[in-house]
């Protein structure tokens, strides 16, 4: 049996979501050539999808090469890669980390440096049969923290099952990262995190098609539709799709993040790309449809633990305004949550803006969470 993008697994066999159900060693680089400080392992394990169903998920579990040297035990990150594209194979992190061309790696290599582990889920439909549930935040906020559940199974790994525990993630990531948080009091109570960080996140679906229609970004909401097809397949989203529309969904479908931006930009440089120009009938505007979006819209829950949410100011892809909002939902309801500004900063450069303040959040939260820890141990 099968769910819309991945496998279904039978629950008696399933146990428990995080369940490791198999690793094998990899080499993880940089760049082509140039291998990551850590030794790797590709993984595969069990999770939910939106609609609480058990799935197998795959990803990376990385552990530094140099000894842990901090106070107490090795701290895990989950690592939230952000959009990677929709080919089952070449976008998922897993095998991109394999050929060193994942975009991501920078700051991969930034944290291990911290002497951080990392578990990296390639979310569902990626590494996997299958199509990825894009942005559909409750889809992918599970495999998220399943993945952490499984890299502290992993023994070769040896981490500390009471080690601290942190979440970070940008763009399709952040909105992973940000449900990770969310879900996490209710879904994985035994994964106490210290804290999150939540870079340009896609939080509100509905006001990102007002902002990307028309524009040379309006190719994502190609990558909505699948996701909306992948993660509710009752709803049939394509069926409000013209000809030309399917063509186009079709191609999206088979890309990498990379190739789909070309395409779309340069096509929507020349034409710009409207929704109604591919579609009979709006899919996003059909009261099911909206229904779900509503459903996956991020701020609606209290995340436990510390977050920092960042956003750009010159922002192409992610409004600022939907991280404005995001930290003031979760304040709203007694989060702890600090707003970073990122000035004059886009999309591609708010990545790299956010990297470092966000890892220094992060190692702050740790080095908290550590510090309680040994103190109630004294």
């Amino acid at each position: 049996m099968m769910t819309a993008y991945t496998h279904r697994i039978d629950e008696a066999a399933a146990g428990a979501p995080g369940r490791l159900l198999a690793a094998s060693p990899m080499v993880a680089r940089m760049l082509p050539g140039l291998r990551l400080p850590a030794r790797a392992w590709r993984i595969t394990y069990t999770s939910t999808n939106g609609a609480g169903d058990p799935v197998e998920v795959t990803g990376t579990v990385l552990v530094p090469r140099a000894p842990w040297r901090g106070a107490g035990p090795q701290p895990l990150i989950g690592y939230a890669v952000g959009t990677q594209g929709l080919a089952d194979r070449i976008a998922a992190s897993s095998w991109q980390l394999r050929f060193g061309v994942e975009y991501e790696s920078l700051f991969i290599r930034a944290a291990l440096r911290r002497g951080w582990a990392l578990a990296i889920t390639d979310y569902p439909g990626l590494g996997n049969p299958g199509t990825h549930p894009y942005v559909m935040g409750r889809s992918l906020g599970p495999s998220v923290l399943d993945s952490m559940r499984a890299a502290r199974r992993l023994p070769a790994a040896g981490l500390d099952p009471d080690g601290p525990l942190g979440i970070y993630g940008y763009s399709e990531g952040g909105n992973a990262a940000g449900w990770a948080l969310q879900l996490q009091p209710g879904y994985a109570p035994d994964l106490e995190l210290a804290g999150g960080a939540i870079g340009s996140a896609p939080a509100d679906l509905e006001d990102m098609i007002a902002f990307l229609d028309g524009t040379p970004y309006a190719f994502l909401l190609f990558y909505g539709v699948l996701g909306l097809d992948a993660a509710y397949p009752e709803l049939d989203v394509l069926q409000y799709l013209k000809p030309q529309g399917r063509a186009l969904a079709a191609l999206f479908r088979r890309t990498h993040a990379a190739a789909a931006a070309v395409v779309g930009i340069a096509g929507g440089l020349v034409i710009p790309t409207h929704v109604d120009t591919f579609c009979h009938t709006p899919p996003f505007q059909v009261p099911a449809v909206k229904a779900r979006l509503q459903e996956n819209k991020l701020g609606g829950i209290a995340p436990a633990a510390p977050v920092l949410v960042a956003g750009g100011t010159a922002e192409q892809i992610i409004p600022f305004p939907q991280a404005v909002a995001l930290a003031e939902s979760w304040k709203a309801l007694g989060a702890d949550v600090t707003m970073h500004t990122m000035h004059r900063r886009e999309h591609v450069t708010g990545a790299f803006a956010f990297a470092r303040p966000a890892l220094r959040f992060l190692g702050e939260c740790l080095e908290q969470a550590q510090s309680k820890d040994l103190r109630r141990l004294a």
